[in-house]
């Protein structure tokens, strides 16, 4: 088991979510940077189902109950096991009673912890991740909370070390159209594609709220509420846009402008308040209409 002495700013445990309820208003939730949950399953052995920690802004501090094999992805951090500085994104050994403890993030914001077996919390709708904004699955760790390992170990890791670059400093996110694009004016588009944007301080797993030039509609009124899906960009009345992640929730009414594509997901989770985007369309910039109904 691992036993959590310090949880920093936010620790909550993650798998791959819970895909197939958003008929019932349950997002699909799970590692928010699935590519850096993925390696640091991998890296331990694991099995792609295994769930693990994902730490915000580092700051997480566990006991060993046993001998365990532990692995650290995502946002580069510190990794110290006993005071002593241990390896980042390669397997490390973790003797009864260690203390593994993980450093503020350089660059990025959620980095993520496996260990061989993976985080054994029951599993709510199949999945053992915890949705910040239902509070489905586990709540977020506190000091004192426990955590068995179980079984979902496949063959014997073979990797020693995974050399990954930090998150780049002002990433370039690709858009697609959204299925509401046509109740915003052409210059909400051109604006979004060509302006910069800064992450807002009231962001999390549910979304990245930006800071940037006002976005004008084109149509008055509200929508039904509807489904949106990770990496939706959506623009409530004030003209300031909402980058949707893992938690998301349905749209409220407020139309989807754009979707990021799903391969630049991970960029996007790894931006911090006061980190700047840029967004690019994703081959040839629309026209006004497109995806609407």
């Amino acid at each position: 088991m691992l036993t959590v002495l310090a949880p920093g700013p936010l620790t909550t445990v993650q798998d791959r979510g819970r895909p197939g309820h958003a008929a019932i208003g349950v997002t699909r939730s799970g590692a928010a940077d699935a590519p850096a949950a993925e390696l640091a399953n991998r890296l331990v052995g694991n099995r792609p189902e295994a769930a693990l920690l994902e730490v915000t802004a580092g700051g997480l501090r566990v006991r060993a109950g046993r001998t365990l094999l532990v692995a650290v992805t995502g946002a580069p951090v510190p990794v110290e096991v006993d005071g002593r500085p241990a390896p980042f994104a390669a397997p490390t050994t973790l003797r009864a009673g260690a203390v593994l403890a993980l450093g503020p993030p350089r660059r990025g914001l959620r980095s993520y912890l496996a260990v061989r077996g993976g985080v054994d919390v029951p599993p709510v709708l199949g999945s053992r991740s915890t949705d910040t904004l239902s509070g489905l699955g586990p709540p977020p760790l506190t000091a004192g909370t426990v955590l068995p390992v179980g079984d979902l170990a496949g063959e014997e890791p073979f990797v020693d070390v995974a050399p990954v670059g930090p998150p780049p400093d002002r990433p370039v996110l690709r858009l697609l159209p959204g299925p509401r694009r046509d109740w915003l004016d052409d210059a909400a588009w051109a604006a979004l594609t060509t302006q910069e944007w800064v992450v807002g301080p009231d962001s999390d797993r549910v979304g990245l709220r930006l800071t940037g030039p006002r976005l004008g509609r084109a149509r008055d009124g509200e929508l039904p509420s509807e489904g949106l899906v990770s990496g939706a960009v959506q623009v409530p009345p004030d003209g300031a846009p909402v980058l949707f992640l893992a938690d998301h929730p349905v749209t409220g009414g407020y139309p989807v402008l754009a979707v990021v594509v799903t391969a630049d997901l991970p960029l996007a989770a790894q931006l911090r308040p006061g980190d700047v985007l840029r967004f690019r369309a994703a081959g040839a910039a629309p026209s006004r209409g497109l995806g609407s109904s």
